[in-house]
């Protein structure tokens, strides 16, 4: 290979890189908001159900709510960063942020018990 295609291979690869970093943040925006639905509807079901813990299951779906519209802004973020390490910081938080509404959707879901 001549030093011009080893120069637009890199190029290319750094470019299918920095374009990964929003579509994980999405993806993890996506499963966030899941978690949030999930967890809404275990929040539903105890307070229909007449669970005592009917409150703890809707603060808990409130906080996977809370999350999921953080990974939203983050991956809207990624999206419009203008560098790679921008980028990676915004997916990262997106990510962050999906863990958080899964951890919440399943103590809304115990909650429920």
């Amino acid at each position: 290979m001549s030093i011009n295609k080893l120069l637009i291979a890199g190029a290319l690869a750094l470019a299918l890189a920095a374009c990964s970093k929003p579509e994980q943040a999405q993806d993890a925006a996506a499963s966030a908001n899941e978690a949030a639905a999930d967890a809404q509807t275990a929040a539903d079901q105890a307070a229909a159900s007449g669970a005592q813990t009917a409150d703890a299951a809707q603060a808990a779906a409130d906080t996977a709510a809370t999350a999921a519209d953080t990974a939203a802004d983050a991956a809207s973020s990624a999206t419009g960063a203008a560098t790679d390490a921008a980028a990676s910081q915004a997916a990262d938080a997106a990510k962050a942020a999906e863990g958080t509404a899964e951890q919440a959707k399943d103590a809304a879901e115990e909650a429920k018990k």
